[in-house]
């Protein structure tokens, strides 16, 4: 009888959101991850009697909606002048923003906290002394604005910046049919998986209906403000600089890129063509196969004892 252990690991939702680069990862610029995925837990060392079969599938999935959100900042004198300012820009930014379709928005209250300067008070016995005093106050609000069509997001930036709302925090965006897509690679990874198998078995002559079976799986989920990495726009001078003693090199250029996982490491990948920061799910699934010296033994002593059986029979 197959002694198969199966132990898989799901760390997805039924709904998965990611990220595409907005102002976020100029501050946590985030670098390209290893060249190696693995997915699946790892397993021991091989002795001489156990093989490893190992399954590698990629999906990649395009979003479903999206949600940008953005960073506003008021300060003022009052606490009345602060929230009718933030009102005015805000209020006229949702005004136009909701006659796209299907455009929803939301303002999240982050903090509104006063504003302090310092006063300086001279003593004719002392050196001046500096007072902390209040200022004025500054509020800070966040609006959520969720669309289906990503080109929409050039026609909200437009209008945010006529009301001076320039910070995109960053874009977070949806699919709701992961289940399927987990399922799928599980369904091709099995495929490829029995092929394994069967080749194994074909090209090293060995029998592998006694060996102790066990398998390991495993998700992994890739987003895209995972995967941007840097880059600097660079061209050195010709110029020997060794013979100058003063030199003050310009300042390059530095921007991002998205940089998905590349396809070579997979057996098989599921939409491999993409244009667009998309969500990377990953799958692996390991199958030990340990062969057992001693119920081979056994089944070969039955086996000729059933064909002894039979010859008395006949």
């Amino acid at each position: 009888m197959k002694n198969i252990a199966l132990s898989a690991t799901l760390m997805l939702s039924q709904t998965v959101y990611s990220q595409v680069s907005g102002n976020i990862n100029y501050r946590h610029q985030l670098q390209y991850p290893e060249t190696t995925i693995n997915i699946a837990s790892p397993v021991a060392d091989p002795d001489q009697n156990e093989r490893i079969i190992s399954v590698k599938g990629m999906a990649n999935v395009k979003a479903e909606k999206y949600v940008a959100i953005f960073s506003v900042t008021q300060v003022g004198e009052s606490a009345e002048e602060v929230n009718s300012l933030m009102e005015n820009r805000i209020n006229n930014s949702i005004l136009r923003i909701k006659a796209y379709q299907e455009a929803e928005t939301y303002v999240d209250m982050i903090s509104f906290v006063p504003v302090y300067q310092y006063n300086a008070e001279k003593k004719t016995s002392s050196k001046k002394t500096y007072n902390e005093v209040p200022a004025g106050f500054e509020l800070k609000k966040n609006i959520h604005i969720e669309f289906q069509d990503p080109s929409q997001l050039n026609d909200f930036i437009a209008i945010l910046s006529k009301n001076e709302i320039y910070d995109l925090v960053r874009v977070d965006y949806f699919a709701a049919n992961l289940e399927n897509i987990r399922k799928e690679l599980m369904a091709k990874a099995k495929i490829s998986l029995e092929e394994k198998m069967k080749s194994l078995a074909y090209f090293s002559g060995e029998d592998f209906a006694y060996a102790t079976k066990s398998i390991n799986d495993g998700f992994r989920t890739l987003l895209p403000t995972e995967m941007y990495k840097s880059y600097e726009a660079y061209n050195s001078s010709s110029l020997a600089l060794a013979r100058f003693t003063n030199v003050n090199p310009a300042a390059k250029s530095v921007t991002m890129y998205y940089q998905p996982v590349l396809d070579k490491e997979f057996d098989f990948v599921i939409n491999p063509v993409i244009h667009e920061p998309v969500i990377q799910i990953l799958y692996e699934i390991k199958l030990s196969i340990k062969r057992n010296p001693e119920r081979e033994k056994a089944a070969e002593i039955n086996a000729s004892k059933r064909d002894r059986k039979r010859f008395r029979l006949f």
